[in-house]
């Protein structure tokens, strides 16, 4: 057995597979997005068979490139797009619907009834999380309430649900693994972090079925093996893909954050083995399981941010590649005073809107192309500001003191003007590592980990040399300026 990990990184547009060896660096890696579906306003699908289609492609067309065969790989790794469920099956393993995105809203209605009869306190004090269609229970109801006889079939037993990582183990071992890890089982609304299990109160409020849900097992466990690949492959090492990059930033230490950057915007501050409870409407969630010990973290997130460069290419078409926006930015004196809320899904921490919709703010005859691009890059600063912002006022610092540093990560962490922006409005210093992969390399890190491959991969040591580190340049009253406009226009949206 060798000391190559495979990693499977499903995300919300595109699925990879990465070979890492065991300096951590990528060996191969292959990639291929997939179709978003929009039934209906404000709804979001996935074809999971597409997914899976796409996962044995890409892991195939890894290890091709890396010029190894599975007996070279010491373990697997799966991190995922959290929330996301899929009901399937259990005796074919047959999807019965498309998946439903993490960015779906359809069930608004449901979770704003439930807020009104009062569930909201009990809710969070269980789950850390807020009554918001963003999570999987009201999805799965939806979908047992949706497809002819799906409810009664649960009741039975003869159904399966989980989030993508289960849905991709159950594949990838055949239907012999149905398990997840508590990163993504806290993400359901229907398990209890602190205790660390599926709660039976939250069971009946969502109206799911115990006999759906997989076993929630730690995030470095025994989730099976998987033949498909040509051989005998362990997968050792599950998480959601946020808590994987906070894991492959190396932010063990309680107080360390760091910030992806994919299709939305996620923070998470690691605060040690104590859920803190946040006063400003931010997530308490678990950041990982490992060797018996629970860490957990504060969470922001963006439901808005590489998906607003995205929107620009394919919705607007004033650009043919994501790089042309730091071009576009920095040949610009100012913002013009343009301001752009993307606010296409509504807003998420610290606002949590459902129904803001975005806006572009300031318009004038002199706006070009070049400024709506900059308003697309500088929205996701501002929209971290509000994190950061909102952390310090909830005081989950304490006990590691104020904030110095933020690690970034993700598509958008390439872009030198976005991250010497966000420094700025932080007024903190923005460290980037050198590998980017950080999401991949923290499923990798926990698989390499358990399987014993990778002994000093927790060690806290990876991802801290080769940073790129941006400092704070912007003066004061500048700042207070835009963010003040940046605040004008939120209020504007969340409005309409």
């Amino acid at each position: 057995m060798g000391d190559l990990v495979l990693a499977i990184d499903q995300g919300t547009t595109s699925t990879r597979a990465l070979i890492f060896d065991g300096g951590r660096q990528v060996v191969a890696s292959a990639q291929r997005e997939f179709a978003q579906h929009y039934p209906a306003d404000g709804w979001v699908e996935h074809d999971p068979e597409e997914i899976w289609a796409d996962t044995l492609q890409t892991s195939r067309e890894a290890l091709a490139k890396a010029g190894v065969g599975p007996e070279s790989v010491a373990a697997i790794g799966i991190t995922n797009q959290r929330e996301t469920v899929v009901l399937w099956d259990r005796a074919t393993g047959e999807a019965l619907h498309n998946a439903i995105v993490w960015q779906d809203r359809r069930t608004a209605d449901v979770c704003a009834g439930l807020q009104a009869q009062g569930y909201q306190p009990f809710v969070h004090e269980k789950t850390g999380l807020l009554l918001d269609p963003y999570f999987s229970a009201t999805k799965i109801a939806w979908l047992l309430d949706n497809i002819p006889g799906a409810r009664e079939r649960a009741e039975r037993g003869e159904l399966a649900a989980g989030t993508i990582d289960t849905f991709l183990l159950w594949r990838l071992t055949e239907g012999r693994s149905h398990k997840t890890d508590v990163t993504n089982a806290s993400r359901t609304l229907l398990f209890d972090i602190v205790s660390q299990r599926w709660c039976p109160e939250l069971l009946r409020l969502f109206r799911v079925p115990a006999a759906l849900l997989p076993e929630v097992c730690a995030s470095a466990d025994d989730f099976g093996t998987t033949t498909l690949l040509g051989g005998n492959i362990p997968i050792c090492g599950v998480a959601g893909d946020q808590q994987a990059a906070l894991v492959g930033q190396s932010c063990l230490a309680q107080g360390q954050a760091k910030i992806t950057y994919g299709t939305g915007g996620f923070m998470l501050l690691n605060t040690g083995t104590t859920v803190a409870r946040s006063r400003s409407r931010l997530l308490s969630t678990i950041a990982y399981r490992i060797d018996g010990k629970t860490h957990y973290a504060v969470e922001g997130s963006l439901f808005v941010a590489g998906a607003a460069i995205k929107w620009l290419r394919d919705g607007l078409g004033i650009i043919v590649a994501a790089k042309q926006t730091q071009d576009m930015a920095a040949r610009l004196p100012d913002n013009g005073g343009v301001y752009m809320v993307p606010a296409f899904v509504g807003l998420g921490a610290p606002h949590w809107c459902t129904e803001a919709r975005g806006m572009l703010a300031g318009l004038t005859f002199d706006s070009s192309a070049a400024h709506i691009a900059r308003a697309a890059l500088e929205s996701v600063a501002y929209q971290t500001a509000d994190l950061v912002a909102a952390m310090a006022d909830d005081g989950v610092e304490e006990g590691a003191g104020a904030l110095s540093s933020l690690r970034v990560d993700g598509g958008m962490a390439a872009n030198d003007w976005f991250c010497q922006f966000l420094a700025d409005m932080l007024d903190i210093t923005v460290e980037r590592p050198a590998n980017l992969e950080t999401t991949a390399l923290g499923a990798a890190m926990l698989a390499g980990h358990h399987c014993g491959g990778w002994p000093d991969a927790l060690d806290g040591s990876a991802a801290v040399e080769g940073l790129t580190r941006f400092e704070p340049t912007m003066a004061r009253d500048q700042r207070a300026r835009l963010t003040s406009e940046w605040r004008a226009a939120i209020r504007r949206a969340t409005l309409a």
